[in-house]
């Protein structure tokens, strides 16, 4: 079977996540990541990643929080097998 599933998630919260790893687990400075976050990852996301979205079967807004969603996409993967 075939299910494309986008998790959608609040612009600031990807950016938290990004902030938080990239300066505990790789050492980068705050003043660092938001340069390239602003310079890359934002362009990138909105070229590439956005416009996917639209191609999705099922989309998970509030990213993996939404509970709804996700027991919503395990009914229909088990539907599915």
């Amino acid at each position: 079977f075939d299910l494309k599933i986008f998790v959608d998630t609040d612009d600031d919260i990807r950016f938290i996540r990004l902030l938080e790893r990239d300066i505990t687990e790789r050492g980068r400075t705050t003043d660092n990541v938001i340069q390239q976050y602003l310079s890359t990852v934002r362009p990138m996301h909105l070229e590439f990643v956005e416009p996917s979205k639209r191609y999705a079967d099922v989309i998970i807004p509030e990213g993996g929080f939404n509970t709804a969603a996700l027991d919503m996409v395990v009914a229909r993967i088990e539907t599915l097998l």
